[in-house]
């Protein structure tokens, strides 16, 4: 039987995480094409973190919460892409690169922020005993979710499937008739993406690589 209240409450410790997960993905993307000379994403409002400026109604809400109602092994969403004009950077292909990697960086900053969190919780549990475990144990969950949710983001965004940031990165180790090869697969990424997971080849090649850092981190 569906118990809503455990739902709910399941939703709002994943909830937060979530969102400071995309929203400072897209916001290190913005910053970084900023350091790079391009003001872009700053003359459009997108370098905050403000979530609002970044969410995405289907990507950053009505996804994430389909995969939570279907219990899927993982959850992610994406955010509304920060623009960005590579005309701006003195070398258009480095820049994007760099740009491209800021995003799953900064995941995985977050990770081991969300780890070290985690770890502290469980000390100051144990101190308190039992009682404080009861008190601690939705900020438990939620630095928990915040591991697991931004490793999750950063490997995937790291897949050379365009538009994700791995196909930027590889494209600055092609000669240009691959470049242009990736940037005109790009339309057709999202279809590929959700065969992928429909398929289960993605959970296939995510898991294994979330799961032995997760061990690592929890």
């Amino acid at each position: 039987m569906f118990d809503i209240a455990s739902f709910i409450r399941e939703l709002a410790i994943m909830a937060v995480p979530l969102l400071m997960a995309i929203t400072c993905h897209e916001a290190a993307h913005g910053y970084a094409a900023w350091r790079l000379g391009d003001p872009t994403a700053k003359l459009a409002g997108r370098l905050t973190f403000n979530p609002i400026r970044h969410v995405d109604p289907v990507g950053t809400v009505i996804f994430p919460l389909i995969l939570v109602l279907v219990k899927s092994p993982f959850l992610f969403g994406w955010a509304k892409p920060v623009p960005v004009n590579p005309r701006y950077f003195h070398d258009p292909v480095r820049g994007m690169m760099l740009v491209s990697l800021a995003g799953p960086g900064t995941n995985f900053v977050l990770a081991l922020g969300f780890a070290a969190l985690f770890h502290a919780l469980i000390a100051l549990a144990v101190m308190l005993g039992g009682t404080g475990l009861q008190v601690i144990e939705p900020l438990v969950l939620m630095a928990q979710y915040g591991v697991i949710i931004n490793l999750i983001l950063g490997i995937f965004n790291l897949l050379p499937i365009p538009p994700l940031d791995g196909a930027k990165i590889l494209a600055a180790f092609l000669p240009t008739r691959g470049v242009q090869m990736i940037y005109s697969f790009e339309r057709y990424g999202f279809i590929v993406i959700i065969l992928l997971l429909m398929t289960g080849v993605l959970q296939g090649v995510l898991l294994p690589m979330v799961s032995f850092f997760v061990n690592i981190l929890l």
